[in-house]
């Protein structure tokens, strides 16, 4: 049913404050909306107990399953940039429509999203390999994890670790900050998407950074509370992801294209 779009700023503004009037919107999006929101999530929380019921005694490799969530999510969440984007303009849709989305064949979003399975891949492989050899013992379970990486007694494991996952997630990251929205609203490009996604960075740097670290934090509280949390965490960041590429849009700094 038609409803009223949520009200415009008259005059929007940038800085490190925006990543959370992104959520505000989201988690309004949301709950004007729900459904949408919670089939994203719960098949993504599915699919996570699944992973990790399926093997729960090689959390080596699913360490690097978990945090890889964070590189491929921005494909995940296309259904949610279009609920967000008919929103905006007083309209909502439902799940026929998110479907249809999926299978439109848009070969941007597909060639996108390989790029985003195949960056997963190798942080998940990296981050098996590192693990495996250079643990001090078997990574069987997440307690393993714990006592023999994180705490471990000689640092060194697992500081390399977050810092080859940050120096993948970070390009990664500005590659795709914008880059799904933007495919799904315009007739962009792929190249010049992930352009003008870096771009979005190198402009907001302090703000892109603010909005890396709450997403991360969120993603990380989802799958803490064995995935249950991701029933909202998903689409709150979905939605959200919306809000700020359409800032991005209305200050101008996205070149525009024809829908």
């Amino acid at each position: 049913m038609p409803h009223a779009p949520l009200p415009a700023s008259p005059a929007v503004s940038i800085d490190w404050r925006s990543p959370f009037r992104w959520l505000r919107l989201g988690w309004l999006d949301f709950t004007r909306n729900p459904m949408p929101g919670l089939i994203h999530g719960a098949g993504l929380a599915l699919f996570g107990i699944v992973l990790f019921v399926s093997a729960r005694d090689h959390f080596w490799l699913l360490a690097g399953a978990f945090s890889g969530f964070l590189i491929v999510a921005p494909i995940m969440a296309t259904g949610l940039y279009a609920v967000s984007r008919e929103a905006s303009q007083g309209r909502q849709i439902g799940s026929s429509e998110v479907i249809k989305l999926w299978l439109s064949g848009d070969r941007r979003l597909m060639g996108f999203g390989l790029l985003l399975a195949v960056a997963g891949t190798g942080w998940v492989l990296t981050s098996a390999g590192l693990i495996t050899l250079w643990a001090p013992g078997p990574i069987e379970r997440p307690i393993d994890f714990i006592r023999l990486v994180v705490l471990a007694p000689s640092p060194g494991l697992f500081e390399v670790w977050l810092l080859l996952g940050a120096l993948l997630a970070a390009p990664v990251f500005a590659s795709s900050v914008v880059t799904m929205p933007l495919l799904m609203d315009s007739k962009a490009p792929l190249w010049e998407a992930v352009g003008q996604s870096w771009g979005v960075v190198g402009t907001y740097p302090v703000v892109m950074a603010v909005w890396a670290c709450l997403i991360v934090v969120l993603v990380g509280l989802g799958l803490a509370t064995f995935m249950l949390g991701l029933l909202l965490v998903v689409p709150i960041v979905g939605h959200a992801s919306w809000h700020a590429y359409a800032d991005m849009k209305q200050l101008g700094v996205l070149r525009q294209y024809s829908a």
